[in-house]
């Protein structure tokens, strides 16, 4: 793992890495002055946050990659989870949320050769942009940050040293603060996101019938209608 205090994207960074030496890489860092987000999204960094990046090679075939957004989103979850005891929602494809906010997000980029998997999550913000939020109360201090990355990157590869097809469906529709929502998507979709397929995608009702929706296929979907959290909430407490 590669530490830093200051990159200028730790995409970047780990992407070269990874060209470099032709092995996996895990860059986290305190600041970055590059930071972006899904198709260029403008970024905003908080007072604290988990700014990490992988770069490997998933043994899964190319064409099943599409997934590792939500396996990533999963396996921040449930690192946030052993470290902090506070439960995230996902929001499909890519965001983390809790019902303050968003919290952090999965930035997936890809090449014939590798893929490099970056999450970033408000741990704490003592001023958030307008929707946005952070995980924690309280600054929890530098030294969380590089456990937090490797534990995250260890949960990618223990989820994805099985097959595909067991990538954390269930799992992952039970996190879905999605689900039961109005959604819209470019260029001209709309409908009620009712289920997630067995390979991610996520099924929606529209006008004209059921559409299932692919996680790279889809350049922005948004939600119509807020969510029905406590029902979303599955019994737990939200911290």
């Amino acid at each position: 793992m590669l530490e830093a205090d200051r990159v200028v994207s730790t995409q970047d960074r780990a992407a070269q890495a990874m060209d470099e030496t032709g092995r996996p890489a895990l860059v986290v860092a305190a600041h970055q002055t590059g930071g972006r987000g899904r198709y260029g999204a403008e970024w905003w960094e908080p007072d604290r946050a988990l700014m990490a990046s992988l770069a490997f090679r998933p043994h899964w075939p190319v064409e099943r990659w599409w997934i590792v957004p939500l396996v990533a989103g999963l396996a921040v979850r449930s690192a946030v989870f052993e470290t902090f005891a506070v439960t995230l929602m996902l929001k499909w494809p890519n965001d983390l949320f809790t019902p303050r906010g968003k919290v952090g997000g999965i930035l997936t980029e890809a090449t014939d050769d590798r893929i490099v998997v970056g999450c970033g999550v408000n741990l704490w913000w003592q001023e958030p942009r307008e929707a946005a939020a952070s995980v924690l109360p309280a600054d929890p201090g530098i030294e969380v940050v590089a456990p937090l990355a490797r534990l995250w990157a260890d949960h990618i590869q223990q989820r994805l040293a099985g097959p595909p097809e067991a990538w954390g469906h269930d799992e992952y529709r039970d996190a879905c603060w999605t689900l039961g929502t109005e959604i819209v998507w470019e260029p001209d979709g709309r409908g009620v996101a009712v289920d997630i397929a067995p390979d991610g995608g996520l099924i929606v009702q529209t006008a004209v019938g059921r559409e299932v929706l692919r996680s790279g296929a889809v350049r922005s979907v948004r939600t119509a209608t807020l969510p029905a959290r406590e029902e979303r909430l599955g019994g737990e407490e939200w911290v």
